[in-house]
């Protein structure tokens, strides 16, 4: 059999990235309180509602039933949210240049501006505007219908002349000015823009970053931050939702060549590429998030973390990498427009997870396979193999006797998160609860049980459905969990002992053999699982191959703040004194697939169909070519050609 041929990857290897961050991040933050960034455009103010969610009281006058508040709280949204994320990156002085209304909200929004140490000597309040405002109902942890404010605000004349006038003198002392357009009736109107671009084209040193939803391409001359809705309307082509790498890149040289200047196009979490003002293409690809999102505010994020990079004298390259850490921390903040601080990238840079190769994950047609089998080689894998030891995950890499665990934890979770609104909240709130506990458990398959149960006590907090004083920690929701979790698994066991099943029956196909296999080459065979020790030794006896490990199996301790995946992985290394290339792991979630692939092991992921023990599931193909999968099996019947991908025959 030839040997595997190396496939090339067009996205830099993780530990490149990390490195490269990690050498100029410290001294770019650190040199953001001596900058200077205005923000020019629509400020907004976000009201929260908080609805009562337990008694319902029909109003005697309209017999509609009433929604009561329970708590109500305000926040910087449009513009300001930009400036909070500024003021939280550590930029030392920033101006802000609007216009609210002279009511409550108007006073409100710049007294929060004020409490940030912004300068707010140009945010012109005037009589004849609503104070642009977004009042957001929340029943639970559901947004309901949102009520606007200052839709059909009118600027007069001469509120524009000082606004422009105050852009002006701004620019002139500013390192960086963010220009933000929110809403097509905000404050930069088509007509407006034609006297920001006389501003731009009087102060070349100063960096301009537009960031504009409806008008971007009337701005010129200016950095531009655009989406590949956004990008794809100033260029003329046709909306492309998500896109791809390639088509993204296309739309930001085309940006680029328009303006003269760096381009930014964003994908979410596919991460973005930006242009440097050379024409140096950068691919920033996206990371990983496992907890629940909520993409509010993740823009303005990006925003301001360009602008500061810019500011601080960073590049584009810089300045997205920065863009992209800002905007995974902030969509791990719920029902508001999140911020991200300095001290929170500098310790976020440590642990990046990224989002490998989304557009295989979404097309099998992509997939390339070793000539006459189902195993997909989905990475480069290196030509100096030499495999001594070998890790595993134990259920659905080798073991099915915990599958449908995911049919046990949903109920467990729906339960826990509405308490006693279980048998009475209406059917679209169930729904959307049920929704979001299935993405959850979706996300966090493969990391601890006690992790996803401190996780789960976050989204009972959230909802907002059970009351403080009968919220469970995450010990107390695993308990229950565990105890119905563990009843299938003894009547499964019982099976095995009793003789009525046999261990092949709870195997993944050929698992065993591989395992022998492994063993008979001398390869040391580690066990590493999220389930609880105790648990997985007793398991892995019951299926007959505990023994293969020698002692090495390692699980959950009880604590959230030990990985056995991670402390496995970095045992190994250190005590071996191991090359990157000299171990491989086998896991079907995504945890240990981007903790070896991080120390630049072998990734072996495997995404079987747990039902019959074989045959490929799509959805965990998906997650663990994300997670940086250097092989896809569906099983282990193609064992010879497996061996010999790994330079094992």
């Amino acid at each position: 059999m030839p040997p595997v041929q190396a496939i090339e990857v067009q996205v830099a290897s993780r530990t490149d990235i990390q490195t490269g961050i990690k050498q100029w991040l410290e001294p770019l933050l650190a040199k953001l309180p001596e900058c200077s960034v205005t923000v020019f455009g629509d400020f907004c103010l976000d009201v929260y509602w908080m609805l009562d969610t337990t008694d319902v009281e029909i109003s005697i006058e309209t017999g509609l039933a009433l929604r009561r508040v329970r708590s109500q709280r305000f926040s910087l949204g449009g513009a300001g949210s930009v400036i909070a994320n500024l003021c939280e990156l550590g930029v030392g002085r920033i101006r802000a240049i609007g216009a609210v209304g002279d009511d409550m909200f108007g006073r409100k929004l710049t007294e929060l501006l004020q409490k940030r140490n912004v300068d707010v000597s140009a945010m012109l309040s005037d009589s004849a505007l609503q104070t642009m405002t977004y009042a957001k109902p929340y029943r639970g942890d559901a947004e309901e219908s949102r009520i606007d404010f200052g839709a059909f605000n009118v600027y007069p004349a001469a509120l524009q002349d000082r606004l422009i006038a105050a852009l002006r003198s701004a620019a002139a002392n500013s390192d960086a000015v963010i220009l933000n357009q929110q809403v097509p009736s905000g404050l930069t109107s088509p007509q407006l823009i034609e006297r920001i671009n006389e501003v731009v084209a009087d102060h070349p040193r100063t960096v301009f970053l537009v960031d504009a939803r409806h008008f971007a391409e009337a701005y010129k001359g200016a950095v531009m931050k655009l989406n590949m809705n956004e990008a794809a309307r100033v260029l003329g082509k046709p909306d492309p939702g998500a896109g791809t790498d390639a088509l993204a890149d296309e739309f930001a040289r085309s940006i680029h060549r328009r303006s003269g200047k760096p381009a930014f196009v964003t994908r979410g979490e596919h991460g973005l590429i930006a242009v440097e003002s050379d024409g140096t293409g950068i691919h920033v690809p996206g990371l990983q998030v496992i907890e629940r999102i909520d993409t509010v505010g993740a823009g303005d994020a990006v925003a301001a973390s360009i602008a500061a990079a810019f500011a601080a004298g960073g590049t584009a390259r810089q300045a997205a990498e920065l863009a992209n850490i800002a905007a995974m921390i902030t969509v791990k903040q719920l029902q508001c427009a999140g911020t991200a601080s300095a001290a929170q990238v500098l310790a976020a840079v440590n642990d990046l997870n990224f989002v490998f190769r989304p557009e295989l994950a979404e097309s099998p047609r992509l997939a390339r396979y070793i000539p006459g089998t189902e195993i997909e080689i989905v990475g480069d894998l290196p030509l100096d193999i030499a495999i001594k030891h070998c890790i595993f995950d134990h259920d659905g890499t080798l073991s099915v006797l915990r599958e449908g665990w995911e049919h046990i934890m949903e109920p467990m979770m729906l339960r826990a998160i509405l308490g006693k609104s279980y048998e009475t909240v209406d059917a679209e709130i169930f729904k959307r609860v049920q929704e979001a506990a299935r993405q959850f458990i979706d996300r966090t398959t493969g990391i601890q049980t006690l992790v996803q149960m401190k996780g789960l006590v976050e989204l009972i907090r959230q909802s907002g459905f059970v009351e403080p004083k009968d919220l469970l920690d995450e010990h107390g929701y695993k308990h229950l969990y565990n105890v119905e979790l563990l009843k299938m698994i003894e009547r499964r066991v019982e099976k095995l002992r009793t003789g009525e099943l046999s261990s092949l029956d709870f195997q993944i196909k050929n698992a065993g053999l591989l395992l022998e296999e492994l063993y008979r080459r001398g390869i040391k065979l580690y066990l590493a699982s999220g389930t609880d020790e105790a648990d997985v030794i007793a398991e892995a006896e019951a299926m007959g191959y505990a023994h293969l490990f020698e002692g090495r199996i390692f699980g959950a301790v009880g604590d959230v703040n030990v990985e056995a995946k991670k402390i496995v992985l970095e045992r190994i290394i250190r005590e071996n004194g191991l090359s990157s290339h000299e171990f491989a792991t086998f896991g079907d979630g995504p945890v240990e697939l981007r903790e070896t692939e991080k120390r630049g092991g072998i990734a072996v992921g495997v995404a079987s169909d747990e039902l019959r023990r074989f045959g490929l599931n799509h959805s965990k193909r998906k997650r663990l070519i994300r997670a940086g999968a250097n092989l896809i099996v569906p099983d282990y019947s193609q064992l010879p050609a497996l061996l010999h991908a790994l330079q094992l025959d």
